[in-house]
Parts: structure tokens; C-alpha cells; sequence
């Protein structure tokens, strides 16, 4: 049985908003996961770098989970390029803090990953502790390189050194989905016997179905039709795509509007917000588009309920959690058809696919969505049957297997 999993996350902390910054998709994944391994009885511990002097050296989550801030390059918040140097020292005091073996001798840890910068620290933990490493990438840096919007600088090789390296020694990597798991064989060489696939989840009790109109009342929206936006506003997440959609949805639907929720994320997060912000303007959309900011997970149902399509044109998604809640809360998607997206959003069941980036194309689907209350109460029927097959508890057993096979082998060695 598992006691213990020490969970690294070097460059961002579970504790963070999702939306800006640094944090997403994953942050949330790992505090889900975190929180559900604490009610199977499993004692987390989340490592992640210390970023700001005044923070506790560990804090003991609602969640059930502890997270322990770890001192490695200034106290600050810094970007993900600089964080290289850091990784040694990261490590380094992450093997000083756990106990790689009980006093009964019996191995019971294992170490889980987030990132290739964590994927890279973990190696370090793995060689100094002899505990078994088991990497989530979460995004991958060749896939980013061969999707990104014309313009963008490609991902560092630092990068895709690290990342074969992490695939090549990890005791098993795991792809969110089949998807994930052909692009790692495909642009990486990975080992098939060494990836495992296990989607995230979904908060159920949360992500729910709920009225449209006592939803726009609450965030004090106007009863038009309503496309959403949900994510961080860097290249990657297409919000420039989704602008340019709006402009073209509203010459079939001219009251069409748009909430775009989240914050400039990365280096280059400030000039991405600038940049849609004025093609916002260039187009006249001033008064169609809401800019709501980041928000608390726990508040994004409400938004999922007063839209009518979420879009989510991102270049690349190992899963999609985003799409996968809004489907759970009964929200039809408009989605890149690109990496995990193929898998969440069941094309002409749950909502539409789009091959490319060309906003015509985004445009035309939401127009037929946001046209056709017969088609959008199809779409909605199906998202609900579609997100509700995510949960934390099913991605918890499957994680829970895939542990236990890892130290399986690890035993045998």
C-alpha cells in the first residue's frame, strides 16, 4: 500500500489562481489529485519553489495536503526561462526533506512530477533517493514548436533536452490521454511500455448544470447570446482567434457578446493582453467583449451556466480541462481540433472541432450553435453525458494502479 507520494511542481504552486501567471490547468489538476490521494488515506506533500520571503515553509491545505516552499533562487516570482539554474538546488533540498526509506526497509514512496522543469528535478531525486519517478509533462515542448502561431520564438532547446531526458529514465510517464501518449512516441521516441495513460477529472459536485438567466443576473451580464472564453491570455490559448471569431459571428448573430475570463500569463503575457485588447478595439468590439479576469476555480461554474458555447481555440491541449467543465456544467465547445481537445469534445456529440486556426471557420460554428436553440440543446445534451464521464475519484483509482505497477517493478529490480 502507498503511504506517501512527494508530488514536485517546481515552477508553480497548487496554492495559486489558475487563470494568470503561471497557473492553469495544472495547478488544478494537482491539487484534485493531491486532495484525492488524501482521502485514500495517502500523505502528499506538494514541493514547489518558494516565491515570495513571507511564505510559511509549509502549509497544510484545505485539500488535506501539504505544501512545503522550497528555497531555490530568490524569493520571487520568476519566469519559466530563468529557472534552469535553479533546478540542482531545487532538488537538492527536496532530497534533503523526504525519507526515501521507512525504518522497516520497505520501499512505500514514490515521487510524481509536474512539468519538465519538475521532470528534470525529479531525476535528481530519483538518482540521489532510489525512489521511483513518474512524470506528467502536461504540455510538451516539440508539440508547442510544431503548432505555434506564426510570429511566436519556438520553445528552448533546454527545453527538449530536458524532456528526453525525463522520458528516456522516468519509470513511467502519463499522457492525459492516447493522444498525448502518440505525440510523446511520435516527436519523442518514447518507450510505449513506459507511458500510461490517465486523464484528469472533473469536480462533479461542482461543474453542474444550472440556470442560464438567474447565472446572468448573478454576474450582472447582459441576456444575449453568449460565447465564453476561459483560460490565459498568452499565444497558446488563441484568444486573438476567438476575438476575430466574435467579429464574424456577429454579422449573422449581431448581439452576440463575449466574457473572456483570465489574466496575461508568461514573458510575453502583457503584450498578448495588449495585442487583443486593441484588436478588440481595431475591430469595434468594445462594448461585445467583457474582460473578466482571472477568477477562484471554485467560482467558474456560474460562468460555464450563463454562457451558450465555450471556445477554446487553443494551438495545443494534452487534455483540455477547461473544455471537459464546461462540459460537465452542460456547455456545448467550439475546439481546436488538436491533442487532448479530440478527446474531451466528442466532434457533432458535444460540441464542433475546427480544423486550423482560421477564425471564419471558428466563426461559422459558433454561428450555427448560437442560431439554432434545437442544435444548442443537442450540443448541451450531449456535453452534460460527455463531462460527466470525469471525475477525480475514477483519474485517483487509475493513478492509484499505475503507482502500485510502478513499484512493482521498481521491486523486482
Amino acid at each position: 500500500m502507498i503511504r506517501e507520494v512527494a508530488f514536485l511542481s517546481m515552477h508553480t504552486s497548487p496554492l495559486d489562481r489558475p487563470g494568470s501567471g503561471e497557473a492553469g490547468g495544472m495547478n488544478v489538476c494537482i491539487d484534485e489529485l493531491a486532495a484525492a490521494l488524501g482521502r485514500r488515506e495517502v500523505e502528499v506533500t506538494v514541493f514547489t519553489r518558494r516565491t515570495d520571503p513571507e511564505l510559511p515553509e509549509e502549509i497544510d491545505t484545505p485539500g488535506g495536503y501539504r505544501v512545503r516552499h522550497v528555497d531555490a533562487g530568490p524569493p520571487r516570482p520568476l519566469p519559466v526561462s530563468a529557472l534552469g539554474e535553479w533546478v540542482g538546488p531545487f532538488a537538492d533540498r527536496v532530497v534533503g526533506t523526504i525519507d526515501g526509506r521507512p525504518s522497516d526497509g520497505a520501499r512505500t514512496g514514490i515521487v510524481h512530477s509536474h512539468y519538465w522543469l519538475s521532470g528534470w528535478s525529479g531525476l535528481i531525486v530519483k538518482q540521489a533517493t532510489g525512489l521511483p519517478l513518474v512524470n506528467s509533462f502536461h504540455t510538451l515542448g516539440r508539440v508547442k514548436n510544431a503548432t505555434r502561431r506564426p510570429g511566436q520564438p519556438p520553445e528552448p532547446l533546454l527545453r527538449i533536452a530536458a524532456e528526453n531526458e525525463v522520458i528516456s529514465f522516468s519509470d513511467c510517464v502519463i499522457a492525459s490521454t492516447e493522444y498525448e501518449a502518440d505525440e510523446l512516441i511520435e516527436h519523442y521516441g518514447a518507450d510505449p511500455s513506459l507511458l500510461c495513460i490517465n486523464p484528469p477529472g472533473v469536480d462533479l459536485e461542482l461543474f453542474r448544470p444550472g440556470g442560464q438567466r438567474q447565472a446572468r443576473e448573478s454576474l450582472g451580464v447582459e441576456d444575449v447570446p453568449t460565447v465564453l472564453f476561459v483560460g490565459r491570455i498568452q499565444a497558446l490559448k488563441g484568444l486573438d482567434v476567438a476575438i476575430e471569431a466574435l467579429a464574424a459571428v456577429r454579422d449573422r448573430v449581431p448581439d452576440a457578446r463575449m466574457m473572456v475570463v483570465g489574466g496575461p500569463s508568461g514573458p510575453a503575457g502583457e503584450s498578448e493582453y495588449r495585442l487583443t485588447r486593441n484588436l478588440v478595439d481595431r475591430l469595434g468590439l468594445e462594448e461585445a467583449v467583457a474582460w473578466l479576469g482571472p477568477q477562484p476555480h471554485r467560482c467558474l461554474p456560474v460562468f460555464y451556466q450563463a454562457a451558450d458555447v465555450l471556445v477554446v481555440p487553443s494551438r495545443s491541449e494534452s487534455f483540455g480541462l477547461v473544455a471537459a467543465e464546461a462540459q460537465a456544467a452542460g456547455l456545448p465547445v467550439v475546439a481546436a481540433n488538436v491533442g487532448g481537445l479530440r478527446y474531451v469534445v466528442r466532434d457533432g456529440v458535444s460540441g464542433v472541432l475546427v480544423d486550423g486556426w482560421d477564425p471564419a471557420d471558428y466563426g461559422r460554428a459558433l454561428s450555427r450553435i448560437l442560431e439554432s436553440s434545437a442544435l444548442r440543446g443537442e450540443l448541451a445534451a450531449g456535453a452534460l453525458a460527455t463531462g460527466r464521464r470525469y471525475g477525480w475519484e475514477k483519474a485517483t483509482d487509475r493513478l492509484l494502479e499505475l503507482y502500485s505497477g510502478v513499484m512493482g517493478r521498481d521491486a523486482l529490480k
